[in-house]
């Protein structure tokens, strides 16, 4: 007997999570004999709870639903709606009659941390109730944070866009003579691996970006201070990388010198502001030019340098979970596992969402060196098959052409 899927995005976008939308829906599409009709819903759970929901089989032609895997962020719109604790709570009772009125048997979440927590409490109340309904999450997130998988779909192209953008703005600085320090600030609340990626910018050893802090590491202003005094002694210029989520030994953010900080629903900082922070710094302690830049979420919503290799694993990823779920699977992440030898390679996998949810992967602590200021080789090894690839993407008049739910 057919059964529906439906599908939802959550959190913050990518570059590449619609290719795990693509793949969901056409893996779906395909399987005519087990899958009815494939649903997405608007706006994640928060907006099926207000039925707003769509069929991805009527409303997009094969040529839009090519161009919504090339497409940056998420297509179907995303949200951060954090179910109950209690799995008492009326409002599980509400979702499940909405997913039985449209006869689904297949629930998909394309997301990071939160998302798989969504995917967790919702198998979980499944299986209390006898629900005959499977879940599995699709990974996806630029910070790289999910563990039990190798990396995560997003943060491939996220670091292409960091570590290409902080090449720019290395020859840009570069130009005059006088001491200049820009300092810039990338995404990473407790995880600093997209501000590792910068150090792909480096054309060689000491090259810009000189100085580069993670919050895996603690920030000490009089080490920072003796740090950029080396640094300006081997160029005038110099490119100073950091996470957002950079703290003291004391865990106080250096956000919050400048009282910046607030918090978002989930109860996490929402971080700004330790690049001014640092510029300001710089400025009367130094007496020389200081600017701060925020990529902000230019570094999740750039398709235009989305890597290739990312794009084709995160469809494929979809797909996976729309096999894995059609093959029993419940309670589910698609994970990543990266097999050994000189090549690059990775097998599909899934792993128990429970052990994910509510989990972080920190940067590697053995891969920051130089007293907090630097990456190892190890991790460029490790990073640099994920940024591979360019994609050819259909343009109009000098534009590329993305497809814009109606």
């Amino acid at each position: 007997m057919k059964k529906n899927i439906i599908v939802g995005q959550s959190g913050g976008p990518t570059a590449v999570i619609n290719a795990s939308l693509y793949g969901v829906v056409c893996e779906g599409l395909k399987q005519e004999d087990s899958v009815g009709h494939v649903y997405g819903m608007i706006h994640g759970i928060e907006g099926f709870l207000k039925d707003m929901y769509m069929d991805m089989g009527e409303g997009l032609s094969k040529e839009e639903l090519e161009l919504v895997k090339l497409t940056p962020a998420a297509y179907l719109g995303s949200c951060r709606f954090k179910l109950p604790e209690d799995l008492t709570s009326p409002v599980y009772v509400t979702l499940f009659e909405k997913l039985e009125a449209l006869d689904i048997g297949y629930f998909f979440y394309i997301g990071g941390n939160d998302s798989m927590d969504t995917v967790s409490k919702l198998s979980r109340y499944a299986a209390g109730h006898k629900s005959s309904i499977r879940f599995v999450g699709i990974p996806k997130t630029i910070d790289n944070d999910l563990i039990h998988t190798d990396h995560t779909p997003g943060y491939g192209s996220a670091a292409k866009y960091v570590a290409s953008t902080v090449r720019e703005i290395v020859l840009d600085s570069s130009v005059y003579q006088q001491p200049a320090v820009t300092i810039v600030e990338l995404m990473g609340r407790n995880a600093g691996w997209l501000t590792a990626a910068s150090i792909l910018a480096r054309k060689e050893e000491f090259d810009n970006p000189m100085l580069i802090y993670l919050p895996e590491a603690d920030f000490d202003f009089k080490e920072f201070t003796r740090d950029l005094k080396a640094a300006l002694a081997r160029s005038s210029s110099v490119i100073i990388c950091v996470s957002e989520g950079i703290s003291d030994s004391s865990g106080r953010l250096i956000c919050e010198y400048a009282d910046e900080a607030r918090v978002d629903n989930f109860g996490h900082k929402m971080l700004a502001g330790c690049g001014k922070v640092l510029e300001n710094f710089v400025r009367s302690h130094f007496g020389i030019k200081a600017r701060s830049v925020e990529l902000n979420v230019s570094q999740r919503c750039s398709g235009m340098v989305a890597a290739s290799k990312d794009v084709e694993e995160a469809a494929v990823a979809g797909a996976y979970g729309v096999q894995a779920a059609l093959n029993g699977a419940t309670g589910m992440m698609v994970a990543f596992e990266r097999q050994p030898g000189e090549e690059y390679e990775i097998r599909y996998t899934l792993v128990d969402v429970n052990e994910v949810c509510n989990k972080e992967k920190s940067f590697p602590k053995e891969w920051i060196t130089r007293h907090g200021t630097d990456i190892s080789e190890e991790f460029l090894s490790y990073v640099r098959p994920l940024i591979q690839g360019e994609v050819s993407r259909p343009m109009k008049d000098g534009l590329p052409l993305y497809c814009f739910r109606r």
